[in-house]
């Protein structure tokens, strides 16, 4: 039937499709309330005792002005009786109803002093969780993730305002609760006057409400689908005001172009926020007069009531206070609600990047069932995603313990990409990468790494002392001075050090008050150091390890190295040929394949890409 119907061009009744669009907009309104259980949870566990307080005091604030406007109708009762009679009974009991007032009023302050105070240490405590939350996720990432736009999206929406939004739900809640208990407390005292007051006051209220509720989503929306324009901003931040880029930026006079275009992006942006604040403001303006022309109208009614003497002054002067409260503790509840979806949607960005799937590491082998194999390649090919063609293609390598093996080939030829392949930041698109005879992704992770030392031509710089940067290399023995100073020695960073103010205690980089620059060979050495730190890895890699340095600082540190490694893999990558030279074992790479490889001798003798490089290099020594 459904078949022949839209064969027949057949369409529901307009009023069905309406019901039906009202639905799903329901569902999906009420469906983004399902991240408040998660943060009042999480709330929770950051801190019970407070939010055990919290709750109490925000109880008391919700019932605790009902009694104030109470004894004020008391009050006026009293007074008006004395006046008309004389009698010292009702004068004194108008004092005693004033001080219980004030007693009220004391009480009413010390809770809400007491929920700002319990605010402030709750957001601190609760950021700091959050941000951890978000850390120890970045923590599970691998190096493709962060390489995935939509994926960095995700975490930069997590970060922006995800920390005090749980918080934020959570004291909407609360208030919630509070307008809540206030609001039946004065519709038990106005339901003596009228219920059609009760009725006035809550339909008074709605417009403006649904008003608010629709310009939140739209909010939220313009701030999700603008997250690259404000990460671009950032970028160009960084770039104008970090020393990584100054040099470039001032030699070549980019601080007007980049200025200029940070400006756009924010005028860009500004307009969306522009018209949207407008809309937001002047629709909040017109629907807001709906409120106060019904209290205007009760107050007309109260007044003529009290003047026909239907009910007495001070009667008039609650009923008029519990109007005027009431609304503004409907208003209230109502932004609480429409609060609460807000932070709602900014939670789910939170919490769509904590629930990322990230596949945990299938490996548990602490040893390979080949002892002593060392690493191979079978069959490896790896693409980028979205890329036509693989960055390495059908690579079969053999690579046994001891040899020392050096990469060569033009920029872009797969090198990097091949170590990072040896090193499980990458998975294979097809084939696969073999330690000791068994698939890296089969391996413990810690394990794995713990046999690879890495030192990549853009290393970190870390803005920490100089021994910390040497121990990070193996952070079980970060603190540990003698082996920071074998270490040193053997990455020939030991006089570097030695001639620093504080050697090993000097800190590194601008970032921080005392802190010393390096030169870029000496930051070369530090991260040698580094790489050597891990004494017990039988792997180790250097990517482009003496860029920076000297001809004869390059030929100590490689006579250095092939000495401290007779036993242990090296890879090597390099542009300087005389360095490749003293490698067991050359390959040469083109557009991610295997052309030629073998030793030095035997490259030249075949008069292939290898040759004809070393010969243009050497041409430019003579």
């Amino acid at each position: 039937m459904a078949c022949r119907g839209r064969e027949s061009g057949y369409t529901a009744p307009v009023s069905t499709n309406k019901k039906r669009g009202l639905r799903a907009s329901l569902q999906q309104y009420l469906g983004v309330f399902r991240y408040s259980g998660r943060a009042i949870s999480l709330v929770w566990s950051t801190n019970r005792a407070f939010t055990i307080i919290l709750m109490a005091l925000s109880l008391a604030s919700g019932a605790l002005p009902a009694a104030v406007a109470y004894f004020g109708k008391l009050i006026v009762d009293a007074v008006v009786r004395a006046v008309e009679t004389g009698a010292v009974a009702d004068r004194d009991q108008a004092i005693v109803y004033v001080l219980a007032e004030m007693g009220i009023i004391v009480t009413l302050a010390a809770c809400q002093r007491g929920i700002s105070i319990l605010r402030s240490l709750l957001r601190a405590q609760l950021g700091h969780r959050v941000n951890v939350l978000i850390l120890d996720k970045a923590l599970s990432l691998e190096l493709t993730h962060f390489e995935d736009s939509e994926l960095y999206d995700k975490m930069t929406q997590a970060r922006r305002e995800a920390s005090s939004r749980p918080l934020s739900l959570v004291m909407r809640t609360f208030g919630l609760i509070q307008d809540g208990l206030s609001l039946v407390t004065y519709g038990a005292l106005l339901l003596a006057f009228s219920g059609w007051a009760v009725a006035v006051l809550v339909v008074a209220a709605l417009p403006a409400f649904i008003a608010e509720t629709r310009y939140s989503g739209a909010a939220f929306r313009l701030f999700r689908w603008r997250t690259p324009e404000k990460r671009q901003q950032a970028y160009l931040e960084t770039v104008l005001a970090r020393e990584d880029f100054v040099k470039e930026v001032k030699l070549f006079d980019l601080g007007p172009y980049f200025l200029k275009r940070y400006d756009d992006i924010f005028h860009a942006l500004y307009r969306e926020d522009r018209n949207l604040t407008l809309r937001r403001g002047i629709w909040g303006y017109v629907l807001g007069l709906l409120s106060t022309s019904a209290f205007y109208g009760a107050y007309i009614w109260i007044a003529i009531a009290t003047a026909s003497g239907s009910i007495t002054l001070g009667d008039m002067t609650m009923y008029v206070m519990v109007f005027k409260q009431g609304q503004s503790a409907l208003s209230s509840l109502l932004s609480s609600i429409g609060g609460m979806y807000e932070d709602n949607l900014y939670l789910s960005n939170l919490y769509e990047f904590l629930e990322e799937h990230i596949p945990p590491p299938p490996g548990t082998a602490m040893v390979g069932p080949e002892p002593g194999d060392g690493i191979r390649f079978e069959a490896v090919s790896f693409a980028y995603p979205g890329a036509d063609t693989p960055a390495v293609a059908n690579i079969d390598l053999h690579i046994p313990p001891g040899s020392k093996l050096a990469l060569v080939g033009e920029n872009g030829s797969g090198k990097t990409t091949l170590i990072k392949l040896m090193t499980r930041m990458y998975t294979p698109t097809e084939g696969r990468v073999l330690l000791d005879g068994l698939d890296l992704q089969k391996w413990d992770p810690e394990v794995l790494r713990n046999r690879i030392g890495v030192i990549f031509q853009d290393f970190a710089r870390f803005q920490m002392l100089v021994g910390e940067n040497i121990g990070v290399g193996d952070v079980r023995d970060i603190d540990d001075r003698d082996r920071w100073r074998d270490a040193a020695d053997k990455g020939l960073a030991a006089q570097v050090i030695e001639e620093l103010p504080k050697q090993y205690e000097t800190q590194l980089g601008r970032w921080f008050k005392g802190g010393r620059e390096l030169s870029g060979g000496q930051w070369q050495k530090v991260a040698l150091a580094r790489a050597f730190m891990r004494n017990r890895a039988d792997i180790l890699v250097l990517d482009e390890p003496t860029a920076a340095m000297d001809a004869e600082a390059e030929v100590r540190i490689f006579d250095r190295f092939r000495e401290l490694t007779q036993d242990q893999i090296a890879v090597l990558i390099s542009h300087r040929f005389s360095t490749v030279r003293m490698a067991d074992h050359i390959i040469v790479l083109n557009a991610g394949r295997i052309v030629e490889q073998g030793s030095h001798e035997q490259l030249m003798t075949a008069g292939g890409p290898y040759e004809h490089l070393f010969s243009l290099q050497a041409a430019g020594y003579r």
